[in-house]
């Protein structure tokens, strides 16, 4: 992202998730505040609503993640760190009382969320820290107030880092849990899927964020693995497609976007 400016794909995931209100319901991910955070007016969003398939897929990623932030909690879990937080607004609407949130972002983005915030009217919880990072070129290690076990919400932020920006981080959240999403080679598809995919990274290149990194299935689980990650849920499109959209019918090797949980 450009220095002094907030974060463009930020913006746009924040898109995605509001127009899934309007246009689906929040059928699969329910989010009151994402329409008042975003500050668009309601007929603007739907008269230029964000491609439905990377629509659904936001949608189902944050639904995932919240789903297994709440099993944790089940357990015992009490803190919860967002990283790349961006316009997110889980901490604003906590259903889960006694856990804190700490939210990591780069300080330009999270000036400019404080200022939507606050035109939205959204109050900050007293149960809410915000730290201000840059993932390239800062270490998270040693700057988190975490006691105990925690939860790590990362999404929509690895395919923006480099290889050495991914693993620092990553290092961070071991010995605890963390939800994160990662996309495939667009060399791995054909056809649309694959000019949706290059369409799509051509645009968040010009917006100055382009992706830096693309991963496969089996790369990620032997990294985690060699981490101390013992437990690995990975859900690719046609997982994805099966649980959340009811289809039984997308092949199982079929590339794309994944959400992982691991612990």
């Amino acid at each position: 992202m450009k220095a002094g400016s907030p974060s463009r794909t930020a913006w746009s995931a924040a898109r995605y998730r509001a127009a899934h209100q309007l246009l689906e319901g929040g059928s699969i991910f329910a989010d009151a505040l994402a329409v008042p955070m975003l500050g668009e007016a309601e007929a603007d969003l739907e008269a230029d609503a964000p491609r439905r398939g990377m629509r659904l897929f936001i949608a189902a990623r944050h639904r995932f993640a919240e789903d297994a932030l709440a099993t944790a909690v089940d357990r015992g879990v009490r803190q919860v760190v967002v990283l790349g937080a961006g316009l997110d607004t889980f901490a604003y609407r906590n259903p889960h009382p006694g856990l804190s949130v700490i939210e990591v972002d780069h300080p330009d983005t999270q000036e400019w969320k404080r200022a939507r915030l606050a035109a939205a009217g959204i109050a900050v919880p007293g149960t809410v820290r915000h730290i201000g990072v840059d993932f390239e070129k800062e270490s998270l290690a040693g700057r988190l107030p975490l006691d105990g076990p925690a939860f790590f919400l990362w999404l929509g932020v690895v395919p923006y880092l480099t290889a050495e920006g991914f693993a620092a981080t990553l290092d961070v959240t071991a010995g605890h849990e963390v939800v994160f999403d990662y996309a495939q080679s667009p060399d791995r598809m054909v056809g649309e899927r694959r000019a949706h995919l290059e369409a799509r990274a051509e645009r968040v290149a010009r917006l100055g964020e382009p992706w830096l990194n693309y991963f496969e299935p089996e790369e990620i689980a032997a990294d985690l693995r060699g981490r101390g990650f013992t437990r690995i849920e990975d859900l690719g499109p046609a997982a994805l497609a099966a649980r959340y959209f009811g289809r039984s019918d997308v092949p199982p090797e079929t590339p794309g976007g994944h959400v992982l949980h691991a612990s």
